[in-house]
């Protein structure tokens, strides 16, 4: 595996590639990785001959008061990790590289509507970030695809969004969560959590299980089903961010006649933000 800093430099080597005829993947990452993003690029490796994992913790996307600064950065366990896994090319810009002209003046790309809801409402500008990033990715890569991991199901709907409005020839993966032994769904941020915590958090995939139980039982108040997870959710010690029974489709809130539901949930146990979600059909 090459590691390269500088987009000319991936472009170069990807341009011999595409002229022997290779389709090329594109796994991108903010690094700290885990088992998580090497089923990503083990799903790549399957439809792709070339494989480009990138690497870069993207300041657009933090807000005010969030882990930028903190944000474990771990490049060299993460080198080792890519190399065993078969990645080809490990793309590893600084800021300046990818916003030249600083990121208070970069180009911003937004997919409106999508872009406000659940993690939009209390997240502003996280979308907005994470868009003009991956536009940006897909720019100095231009891969066949790219592959995203389902459990920012939010995420993955909106670059898929972009990926469509922008007329952008790639196609998208999601790739399904992995999770750990205890069904806690993996993320770099569960480095924050304190051995206690880390017992309390496979509470969030249990009750989501549990409330889609109770939906496949007949249950249609989707309101109070999921303000009753999130009482479940603070009284196990969480700080309850939301919990929100939507159409698959377009994520608005679900009625009685969908068939195709999420539940998306987002909780902070003491200094990490979890997330997680579970689709359900009727």
């Amino acid at each position: 595996m090459q590691t390269l800093h500088h987009i000319q430099a991936l472009r170069e080597q990807l341009k011999a590639a595409r002229r022997a005829g290779k389709t090329i993947g594109l796994v991108p990452t903010m690094g700290n990785l885990h088992a998580g993003h090497i089923e990503l690029v083990n799903q790549a490796r399957r439809h792709a001959d070339i494989i480009v994992a990138t690497i870069f913790v993207n300041p657009l996307q933090f807000g005010p008061g969030e882990d930028l600064d903190s944000y474990p950065r771990t490049l060299a366990a993460d080198q080792t990790k890519l190399a065993a896994a078969g990645c080809d090319y490990l793309f590893a810009p600084s800021e300046a590289e990818v916003y030249p002209n600083g990121r208070e003046k970069q180009t911003i790309v937004e997919v409106t509507g999508l872009s406000d809801l659940h993690c939009g409402s209390t997240r502003p500008g996280h979308f907005r970030g994470v868009t003009t990033v991956v536009s940006k990715l897909f720019g100095i890569v231009q891969p066949d695809c790219a592959f995203f991991g389902c459990k920012d199901y939010q995420q993955l709907m909106i670059i898929r969004r972009m990926t469509q409005d922008l007329c952008m020839p790639i196609e998208i993966h999601g790739v399904d969560i992995v999770r750990d032994e205890q069904q806690l769904a993996l993320s770099s941020r569960n480095g924050y959590l304190s051995p206690a915590e880390l017992a309390i958090a496979p509470m969030l995939n249990r009750v989501l299980r549990e409330t889609a139980q109770a939906i496949r039982d007949g249950q249609r108040d989707y309101p109070a089903l999921a303000a009753q997870a999130l009482k479940q959710l603070e009284e196990a010690g969480f700080k309850g961010d939301f919990m929100r029974i939507v159409r698959r489709s377009d994520l608005q809130p679900a009625n009685a006649s969908d068939t195709q539901l999420v539940i998306l949930s987002a909780a902070y146990l003491g200094a990490a933000r979890l997330i997680d979600n579970l689709e359900l059909d009727l």
